[in-house]
């Protein structure tokens, strides 16, 4: 992970594109050097980088290596990969930047050998940063002004720290009244600034102060105002080591002192800080008076240069750990809700509730089809519920509804109530002649900015923008993947904080989530959106939209062949994507499996071993022969590597499968719970909607999210709750304790006696 300073040097070196021109040897050289501190860095092995970084370089995406070249990594995970990826981006950059900072102090005449073996040998941008700081131009500073004063040679007679001498009268030497040195005092004055400043881009103290800092420092909070209340009251007088603050108290931290709530300050001793820049700097034997006016410097320079830099950087690099954990934090929730199981074969009633502006209905089919739209108003301030119950009563009847989906947005759970209500009633009439009626409620976050979209405009024309968002509401439950991939991932409100971390950060993170999650589904090139098909390895939006309107215009690919036909979809895209892309009822059935079709000969081989034919695929009598195989001595008689055997005969055990569809399905309820019904120790089932730091938020059917604390999600230590709990799981859960007034809820995950 880098720093807060090294991540905005990264940035900055992206965007300038520096670059110097290496010999071949130089190119190797550094290559080999970079592989070395990756492999390091990360504790994996030599080899296994080197063999990344070549696939990754050759344009391989990470799903398409860590699929299909397990022999060539030594079966590293999507992870590993991005994780070397990342290191290589930043290890690259530092390489530039070392170069650059050579060619700059060197054109200034001031590059040592040293100096110029202690840039080579840093390992972080911020390390290249320190040493170049004596050397950058710096705007206007005192240390400047005493420069063009002429002040530099008694700076350095002071820096050298004779045995003897008087300060001032040296100083005096220097009055030049025409130069604006009135006084001996001004003169004096001139040059103990030069040398604060040289003590403040001293590299190795200013390393020194840093760890010290992060070590010993107190962070402290003070309101602006004590009489506000917001939700920054516990901070209003508050202070923790700065080593020990977790992420999520960093961010809430940040965040008050933008909206101008909170006062933010270290607090840390300065003597011992003194005391050891004082043993660095200053040598035995210095007249006393000169002594002095070094020790008064040094006081100067942590004070006034030192401390406030080190401080900045230090909250920087506290900020910079807290986002990549909170991005962590919604990557992780992200990827589990994305993989939520599929809710196929039911005709769906979506609603998306409202109060004033009345509950937006949708039906539609079992592939996701819209079949009707419409608007009731059951709740506030309108009231009209005998008009929607009619309204989808006929709805029910005449689709033959099976599953409604509530939104949880605002009125979400009026809404639900009525809905909870006319159930009830139908059951009570016995007027439901179809299956079971249930309802479910659903994470409508990101609808809004969908159906506001210009991809909604594209697929709805002709409906509004709320009609839209109860389509997308009632799809979410058939097939969360398909639906949510066309939300801005960062608009799936998964996360804690993720609107003060780095949008540029977080919107690649995400991005690479929606990535991993769709190629490891895999996606029906016929049924896919172009939103859909966008996030398989190899294929870019336009190549997407080439995808659907070649199958538009030609109607359904029955082998994936086809694909080479359409247009801006090369050899290389080809070789990334096809994999990941499935035609079920294809004229070769491998087509509908996750099988390579550079393995296609490898498994007509292994049929033959088998003695069985490839239209047996699927079949018990396939299953019971791959079931006995040794894979290790089968890969060496078809000349292929283990983990790709192993990967074929997985795929033909079970051909077409969704690995989703091996998760639990979610809970449906027929009636409603109040938070007036809750009793401590009421034994309950729900659905874990959100996991942060601190604990998990689980829907139980009740206007708000109870509450899991991190204390309460098992009987042994938890250290991250990501470890117990993940969104999307069925939990059981106990009532704790209730707050009727604020509505809020405490659960537990312990098992009472």
């Amino acid at each position: 992970m880098t720093d807060s300073k090294d991540q905005h040097l990264t940035e900055e070196l992206e965007e300038s594109g520096a670059k110097s021109k290496l010999t071949t040897e130089q190119k190797a050289a550094e290559s080999d050097r970079i592989i070395k501190a990756i492999a390091a860095q990360l504790t994996i092995p030599i080899t296994k980088v080197k063999s990344a970084v070549g696939l990754l370089d050759e344009g391989n995406t990470i799903p398409f290596i860590a699929r299909y070249r397990k022999e060539m990594t030594g079966e590293l995970d999507e992870n590993d990969l991005r994780s070397i990826e990342e290191k290589l981006q930043y290890m690259r950059n530092l390489e530039d930047r070392k170069r650059e900072v050579i060619r700059l102090i060197d054109e200034q005449g001031k590059l040592t050998d040293e100096l110029r073996e202690s840039i080579t040998k840093s390992i972080k941008l911020q390390e290249v940063e320190d040493l170049y700081r004596p050397y950058r131009q710096k705007r206007k500073t005192r240390a400047s002004v005493a420069k063009e004063r002429g002040l530099e040679p008694l700076a350095d007679w002071l820096w050298s720290q004779p045995r003897q001498g008087d300060p001032l009268i040296e100083a005096s030497r220097y009055v030049n009244e025409t130069k604006g040195v009135q006084s001996a005092q001004d003169a004096l004055q001139g040059a103990m600034d030069i040398i604060a400043e040289n003590i403040a881009d001293d590299a190795s103290i200013r390393a020194w102060v840093r760890k010290f800092t992060f070590d010993q420092a107190l962070l402290k909070t003070e309101a602006k105002n004590a009489a506000e209340e917001t939700v920054y009251e516990m901070y209003y007088s508050y202070q923790e080591p700065v080593r020990k603050l977790p992420p999520h108290r960093i961010l809430a931290i940040n965040r008050a002192e933008r909206e101008d709530v909170l006062r933010v300050s270290f607090d840390l001793s300065s003597e011992r800080i003194h005391e050891h820049m004082q043993r660095k700097l200053l040598r035995n034997g210095t007249a006393q008076s000169i002594r002095d006016v070094l020790v008064a410097v040094i006081e100067d320079s942590y004070k006034r240069l030192i401390s406030p830099s080190i401080e900045r950087e230090v909250r920087g690099e506290l900020t910079e750990k807290a986002e990549e954990h909170a991005i962590s934090i919604f990557s992780e929730n992200l990827r589990n809700l994305l993989l939520q199981p599929p809710v196929r074969g039911n005709i769906v009633l979506g609603v998306d509730p409202a109060f004033r502006t009345g509950c937006k209905l949708a039906v539609i089919d079992d592939i996701g089809k819209l079949l009707e739209v419409a608007v009731c108003y059951p709740t506030a301030p309108n009231h009209k519920v005998a008009e929607a119950e009619k309204l989808i009563n006929g709805f029910i009847d005449k689709y033959k509804v099976e599953l409604i989906v509530i939104g949880n947005g605002t009125a979400s759970r009026e809404t639900e109530q009525f809905i909870a209500t006319l159930i009830g009633k139908r059951k009570a009439a016995a007027a439901a002649s179809g299956p079971d009626l249930k309802y479910i409620i659903v994470n409508e976050a990101g609808a809004s900015v969908y159906s506001a979209s210009k991809l909604a405009q594209e697929e709805f024309p002709a409906l509004d923008v709320a009609e839209r968002s109860a389509v997308s509401i009632a799809r979410r439950l058939q097939d969360p993947l398909a639906e949510l991939v066309k939300i801005e991932p960062k608009a799936i409100g998964v996360g804690q904080y993720q609107h003060d971390v780095s949008q540029k950060r977080l919107d690649e993170t995400l991005g690479g989530v929606v990535e991993s999650a769709v190629n490891h589904v895999g996606v029906d090139v016929n049924t896919a959106s172009a939103s859909l098909l966008s996030y398989v390895a190899g294929i870019n939006g336009t190549i997407a939209k080439n995808i659907v309107k070649y199958r538009d215009e030609n109607g359904r690919f029955v082998k994936r062949a086809q694909l080479q036909k359409v247009p801006r979809l090369g050899a290389k895209s080809y070789e990334q994507c096809i994999g990941f892309l499935r035609i079920p009822e294809a004229v070769n059935p491998l087509d509908s499996t996750p099988i390579h079709p550079e393995s296609y000969d490898v498994v007509d081989k292994l049929f033959k071993e088998l003695g069985l034919k490839l239209n047996q695929l699927g079949s018990e009598e396939l299953k019971a022969k791959l079931a006995q195989v040794n894979v290790e001595s089968l890969a060496e008689v078809l000349g292929v590597g283990v983990p790709t055997l192993r990967d074929i005969i997985d795929s033909l055990l079970k051909p077409g499968r969704d690995p989703r569809e091996e998760l639990p399905p979610p809970i449906f309820h027929t009636d409603v719970l109040n938070i007036e019904d809750l009793k401590p120790g009421m034994e309950l089932h729900g659905t874990v909607r959100n996991v942060i730091d601190f604990g998990a938020f689980v829907d139980i059917g009740i206007k708000n999210d109870g509450l899991v604390h991190i204390s309460q999600l098992s009987d042994k230590f938890v250290k991250r709750p990501m470890d117990v709990v993940s969104v999307g799981d069925t939990v059981t859960v106990w009532v704790l304790s209730v707050d009727e007034k604020k509505g809020r809820v405490s659960l537990t995950m312990r098992k009472p006696d």
